[in-house]
């Protein structure tokens, strides 16, 4: 009766702890908040003291004429923009916050109380009743590991310790030391017994041999309710009473688990690195975590310490504190909970939408599908953009890098690819290496806009994160994607930008203290690229025929295509589509560099009728370079040459496009045919884009059967073209 009257008391008091403690916290952060609304308010009265004519949405209706103005309010709406999504990131991590500030004063509670509930009677007794046979079970799963075995190679002594809350009795510890001095010398080796006490322990025994703990302890069953409590949900009330009574239960009839793990320790800690010993028989790749519960990744192996690198804040963590192995290569969550959410490098969600519920996890790291496993690229992957599908074409399972100075449009051609495979049953996941956080929620806001989140996963290791971060973040891209693509999907992943990624890596390798090369990059920079854009590939019908189709992103310094990391990827990847600044100042859009751009996989990838349609253009399009380069000089140029400098000009013009506006494969094969024969000769460059919509227009209100016939992407017989010359004709003559 005295044991339900202390454990109905201590349920209640947890929970009104509990909600006195949120209110606290909310109160504590309400001040942050209002500060946020009182700058988003003060923004309104400047937006609309600076444009009070204009009503909402009028940003779009802002006269041609006066481009002062026009300038001043696009950079207003901009910022203000800029503003809200902060202050929308910025109450999400206030929300996150407090739950986690909640959970952690939660947690505390409940520690606090198993310890008064264990200290007293009955639980006391029944936990030292229990003691001989949770030391029979420990003993009986006691082994020497490799570590162990590669230690008594150069010590004759074998560390044993043997930890309890209360003091042991003398045939308990008789009965630890006789087996593990058994264990020992069987290899020929001693034992060294420590005996100590520890009442954070609360209840249960603890045996430590070398490295390896086996834990059967009241603190290790809360520490594994812990970790629980930090990936469930508990916001309301109800998810609190929940917790409290699957608590209870656990405490009314708790039975210990033994728990195997190894323990080392921090030897030296700076820079987002850590030096650590013990840990004898780690992998690389392998999680840690420390006592602080900030986690890291194994990177560096050598024989007398461990160097890995850690994901989150490292200033908390001290030398000599103690790291545990987790037990697993570092993976990330996959599956289909992931679509629309916004993710960091190690999965957990940063958009403030809530807990992300995925039970599947693949490892970061796994090896490439193998060349008998593959299928030639054959299917297209069309980006809308007419440039690239008519000039570089990109096939499923294909590897296009993207190149080009800084604020050429190479992002903007990653997010158009993603928004025009809405309907296409394609899964994109674009990979955010080191980009500014408003970057990512522009990013996000513009594929919301275009209906491309409900299919498109964003992995963002932002500038502000750690170099670690950075280096993983398209690892674990790269592993949600094969998820989908074992299963049979197709998959188009963005790496924005590996660049950044190699300088996240240099960073890493030289506090790391490895050998610097060229470049100050390390030696097996050309190794992590291409184990990473290996994993994209076509699979084998066998397999299910899946793909993964990766546009990696490179950021070239005046155009230096020739630099240590831009070679590199080019020499991974199966072609490159360079962008050039020169042409980006000269209006061109996309500034694709014909010449410069290529796609080693061509033809295979178009469908017939863009093959067709664009079988001479990068021929005209060269010629007409090289002869606006030569009439630069001035020279007299005869009625041929105009026409061909005319043609040239409006084959650029058909070729420039607006961003968030790609088109149909059908509708782009039309474009081409139609600039190319000739029907747009007469029409100024000023006015390219209106004939553009003006033909499809004309060509759905007038001519659908050919319409169909050019969806279909097969080749163009003589009746088509004939059909097609008659309409452009009749369209010609209405201009």
């Amino acid at each position: 009766m005295e044991i339900q009257y202390v454990l109905i008391n201590f349920f209640l008091l947890a929970l009104l702890i509990v909600l006195f403690c949120r209110k606290f916290i909310l109160k504590l952060f309400r001040s942050r908040r209002e500060r946020i609304c009182r700058e988003l308010d003060e923004v309104e009265q400047i937006e609309n003291a600076l444009i009070p004519e204009i009503t909402e949405p009028s940003f779009e209706e802002i006269p041609s004429s006066n481009n002062g103005v026009a300038e001043e309010k696009a950079i207003a709406k901009e910022k203000i923009l800029q503003i809200e999504a902060f202050g929308q990131r910025e109450c999400h991590e206030i929300h996150r916050i407090m739950i986690e500030k909640t959970k952690e004063c939660f947690f505390d509670i409940m520690q606090n109380k198993v310890a008064e509930i264990f200290a007293s009677e009955p639980y006391f007794s029944k936990m030292r009743a229990k003691e001989s046979a949770l030391i029979d079970e420990i003993l009986g799963m006691i082994k020497l590991t490799p570590g162990d075995m590669a230690y008594l190679k150069h010590h004759d002594v074998l560390y044993v310790t043997l930890t309890s809350a209360h003091k042991l009795s003398e045939d308990i510890v008789s009965r630890v030391d006789r087996a593990t001095t058994e264990l020992l010398n069987s290899v020929g080796g001693k034992t060294s017994l420590w005996v100590k006490e520890d009442s954070e322990l609360i209840g249960g025994l603890r045996l430590r041999i070398g490295d390896t703990v086996y834990d059967g302890t009241v603190s290790e069953a809360l520490y594994h309710f812990k970790k629980g409590i930090k990936r469930d949900t508990i916001d309301t009330d109800d998810a609190a009473k929940e917790v409290l009574e699957e608590f209870y239960e656990k405490a009314k009839n708790f039975i210990a688990k033994i728990s195997v793990y190894q323990l080392g320790r921090v030897m030296q800690i700076s820079d987002g690195i850590c030096w650590m010993d013990g840990l004898a028989d780690i992998m690389y790749g392998e999680v840690i975590e420390f006592e602080c519960g900030e986690r890291g990744m194994v990177l560096d192996i050598q024989p007398d310490r461990i160097g890995c690198v850690i994901f989150g804040e490292y200033e908390h963590i001290e030398s000599g504190s103690r790291v545990r192995r987790v037990g697993r290569i570092a993976s990330v969550p996959v599956g289909e909970a992931l679509l629309g959410r916004v993710v960091d490098a190690v999965g957990n969600p940063i958009d403030g939408e809530g807990h992300l519920s995925v039970k599947d996890r693949r490892p970061i790291e796994c090896n490439a599908p193998a060349i008998l496993d593959r299928a030639p690229v054959k299917r297209p992957m069309h980006t809308g953009i007419k440039a690239i599908d008519a000039l570089v074409p990109i096939g499923r399972g294909q590897r296009e890098l993207i190149i080009g100075d800084r604020q050429t449009g190479k992002t903007a051609i990653a997010v158009d690819t993603i928004i025009n495979q809405n309907g296409k049953n394609t899964i994109c996941i674009y990979v955010a290496i080191g980009q500014k956080e408003t970057t990512v929620a522009e990013i996000k806001e513009k594929l919301q806009k275009y209906g491309a989140m409900d299919y498109t996963v964003i992995v963002a290791a932002n500038a502000s994160g750690s170099a670690a971060t950075q280096y993983i973040a398209p690892f674990a891209g790269t592993a949600m994607a094969e998820y989908f693509m074992y299963s049979g999907r197709d998959v188009l992943i963005v790496y924005d930008d590996l660049s950044k990624h190699a300088v996240a890596y240099r960073e890493l390798s030289l506090l790391l203290h490895r050998p610097s090369g060229r470049e100050a990059y390390p030696g097996d920079i050309f190794y992590l690229h291409s184990r990473l854009l290996e994993r994209s590939a076509c699979l084998s019908e066998e397999l299910g025929g899946g793909s993964i189709t990766a546009l990696p992103i490179i950021e070239t310094l005046a155009g230096d295509i020739s630099a240590y990391i831009p070679t590199n990827v080019i020499s991974i990847t199966d072609g490159q589509i360079f962008l050039e600044s020169e042409l980006f100042n000269e209006g061109q859009r996309p500034a694709i560099n014909v010449g410069l751009s290529v796609s080693r996989v061509g033809g295979s990838a178009q469908t017939k009728l863009m093959k067709q349609m664009a079988a001479s253009l990068r021929t005209n399009l060269a010629q007409y370079r090289e002869l606006a380069d030569f009439t630069q000089l001035g020279t007299d140029i005869d009625e041929s040459t105009k026409r061909t400098l005319n043609a040239g000009a409006r084959l650029m013009e058909a070729l420039k496009q607006n961003r968030y506006h790609p088109l149909e494969d059908w509708q782009q094969a039309l474009l081409l045919f139609a600039v190319s024969e000739g029907y747009a000769e007469t029409v100024p460059l000023e006015n390219m884009d209106d004939f553009e919509n003006g033909l499809f227009e004309y060509f759905k209100a007038f001519y659908m059967p050919v319409v169909e016939k050019l969806k279909s992407g097969a080749k163009a017989d003589d009746v088509l073209l004939t059909e097609m010359r008659e309409a452009l004709k009749v369209f010609q003559e209405r201009l």
